[in-house]
């Protein structure tokens, strides 16, 4: 939908489902509220609609702009069923930071609420504009007290996080705590929601407990639960896996090759390759310059009896300089490194240009699925 400061903003499919509903719930009391608009309260209500999630994108850009602020990367951001997300790629260095980042968000939705009463002041609150205004007021409003609930993936959550991370040093510490305070808040939602409602404490018409209006208070509340709990148990998941990314190093992972010339029939390559205790084949030219690596699918597709008729050149994949990497990336400067140029191997080399080995992009995948399944 467009590129705010850069990030690009992202409408999911779900959005327009959210739409209708709000679309069609809201012009039913726009209609008893103003009943000489007729069918055209329902227009009035999809402009309060796509009004509100205007609100919700000035509350994710102020994630996004906190985030650049503090030289983290946002690769997008997302308007999608319940709200939005801001997609920032790096954590926060510090827990005060990291409070910051999560606290712009909920108070741009309080400063909007206030904006919107100050507004409603100023026309008859019987008119259209005054309905609008107000519906956006609340609405607000409600989006900056969701979030500020203390429990992940809400931004409260984040801020609950960040203290726990303050006093206790360590940020998984904060993770786990503000992930099970979130699981606690999804139950909570689950069970709470439908009572509030069909008891009247949130302002709803209990006359009868049962019905139409029960059955989607409990899908609302089970629909919120999932959601929570969901993001919750994510945030634990990219909690670990951040922990353990460190373990990620390139040297570790990369395998000895040996250099062959592209002439070279294959059953001789690896005749070279096992004598060295080597697994991987980079083709070079006379003067020893890498020119491709010699893909280990395209190995495996050779029958062995025609192996010594097979030169090393047509199993090749040519060298770009994104298939260049340092010994020394580890962590997520090595998983940057391989997202940029998507490849089966790659070209490990020494700060000095001397050719390290052949990384390969399964190893890495094996290595990264492995040290997830170790616990904390």
């Amino acid at each position: 939908m467009g590129r705010p400061f850069g990030v690009p903003v992202y409408v999911a499919p779900s959005w327009f489902l959210v739409a209708i509903l709000i679309t069609w719930v809201f012009g039913g009391q726009i209609d008893r509220v103003l009943p000489e608009l007729g069918a055209a309260s329902y227009l009035v209500s999809l402009f309060f609609a796509v009004a509100f999630y205007a609100s919700v994108l000035v509350h994710e850009l102020a994630h996004t702009l906190a985030a650049l602020r503090f030289e983290l990367p946002v690769r997008r951001i997302q308007l999608q069923f319940f709200g939005g997300v801001s997609e920032i790629e790096k954590e926060a260095e510090t827990p005060g930071r990291e409070f910051v980042l999560a606290f712009v968000g909920p108070l741009l939705s309080l400063v909007l609420s206030g904006l919107f009463y100050l507004g409603l002041l100023a026309v008859d609150p019987s008119s259209v504009p005054g309905v609008l205004l107000a519906g956006l007021m609340v609405s607000n409003l409600i989006v900056a007290v969701f979030n500020l609930l203390p429990g992940l993936p809400l931004d409260g959550g984040r801020m609950l996080r960040a203290v726990v991370w303050a006093i206790s040093g360590t940020p998984m510490t904060g993770t786990i705590a503000a992930a099970w305070v979130g699981r606690a808040l999804a139950v909570a939602v689950l069970i709470g929601l439908p009572l509030l409602t069909q008891s009247g404490a949130l302002g709803s018409d209990a006359v009868d407990n049962v019905g139409m209006d029960t059955v989607l208070d409990a899908l609302l509340a089970a629909i919120l639960a999932a959601i929570i709990w969901t993001g919750a148990g994510n945030s634990l998941r990219m909690a670990r896996l951040r922990e353990h990314l460190p373990e990620l190093r390139a040297r570790n992972l990369t395998r000895r090759a040996v250099p062959v010339e592209t002439d070279t029939p294959l059953s001789e390559a690896l005749r070279r390759a096992n004598a060295a205790g080597a697994r991987a084949l980079v083709v070079v030219d006379p003067d020893g310059v890498p020119l491709s690596l010699v893909r280990e699918a395209a190995i495996v597709g050779v029958p062995e009896h025609r192996r010594p008729w097979v030169p090393v050149g047509g199993l090749a994949q040519d060298l770009t300089d994104g298939m260049h990497v340092s010994a020394e990336l580890a962590g997520e400067d090595l998983l940057d490194a391989l997202r940029a140029t998507p490849a089966t191997e790659y070209l490990v080399v020494e700060d000095s240009g001397e050719i390290y080995g052949v990384l390969s992009a399964a190893d890495v995948e094996r290595a990264f699925v492995k040290a997830m399944a170790r616990p904390s």
